[in-house]
């Protein structure tokens, strides 16, 4: 009895879905919106102008519809490097080429209030999953097209946004001079918040970083917008600007897709404003 083998380098699942997020070709837009939390996705496709429940499989639950008619996915990743470059491999597989990771963040600047958003311009790689694909000293940088796309969106909608560069960590605790169990800590982690203020890093979260860059090793779109839900120089923590996070990332895709259009009306590889 013959059976057709499934190669390990490329695991799929018997019916040829992504091994880890169960979607197969068709089933998502080429542009996707990255929450790391799951219930973050029907927050995002019930904005949408209809959405439908793709997939839900570990960490990764995918939604995929329409935003004021411009095709969109949703995609959860989990905390984490690790979980995010498996969701960016099985997406980029199945024909995704924009990452947007919509998520929460602490900030280390006095001026930024909980409830803000930060665009990321780049990432500080902290974490360890990027190093799996290229040396340390390569940069994790957005893609400049998205963003303008999420400034755009945040102008457009009203909100309180600030640029900057992000430090993505594999630890939530030490790894964001935190104290773990029984005030536990080590020097490194005491001395971290002043090394990064120094050098004018905007606030720490667990993803960017890993996405920025395997999308440039890739060649693909990528960015970043997260609330902020602390402010480490202040010590303050509050869960505030979900709502405005999720309606900014929605919009960036819609001007992407005005982009895009543009590009392709002016045949032009790259959008600048005198496309518009």
């Amino acid at each position: 009895m013959s059976r057709d083998i499934i190669p390990a380098d490329k695991p799929v699942t018997t019916d040829r879905k992504q091994y880890h997020i169960e979607v197969k070709e068709g089933d998502v837009a080429a542009s996707v919106l990255l929450p790391g939390d799951p219930q973050r996705v029907t927050k995002m496709s019930s904005r949408w102008d209809e959405f439908r429940e793709v997939a839900v499989h570990r960490q990764y639950v995918t939604h995929t519809g329409t935003f004021k008619g411009v095709p969109v996915s949703a995609c959860s990743t989990g905390i984490g490097g690790p979980g995010t470059a498996i969701a960016i491999e099985e997406l980029a597989n199945v024909g995704v080429r924009t990452f947007v990771r919509i998520g929460s963040c602490a900030t280390l600047k006095p001026d930024i209030e909980i409830g803000d958003l930060i665009i990321s311009t780049g990432g500080v790689r902290l974490e360890g999953t990027s190093k799996q694909y290229v040396r340390p000293e390569y940069p994790a940088s957005a893609h400049y097209e998205v963003v303008l796309a999420m400034v755009e969106a945040a102008e457009n909608l009203g909100f309180n946004y600030h640029l900057g560069v992000t430090a993505s960590t594999d630890s939530f605790y030490l790894g964001q001079s935190r104290p773990g169990f029984g005030g536990y800590t080590q020097s490194m982690s005491e001395s971290l918040i002043d090394d990064l203020q120094r050098a004018n890093v905007a606030n720490f979260e667990m993803e960017a970083a890993t996405l920025f860059t395997l999308a440039n090793i890739y060649g693909f779109r990528s960015g970043a917008v997260c609330a902020v839900y602390a402010n480490r120089v202040k010590n303050e923590f509050e869960v505030k600007g979900e709502d405005d996070v999720i309606d900014c990332g929605n919009e960036a895709v819609r001007i992407l897709a005005e982009m895009d259009e543009e590009k392709s009306a002016s045949k032009k590889r790259y959008w600048s404003r005198s496309l518009k």
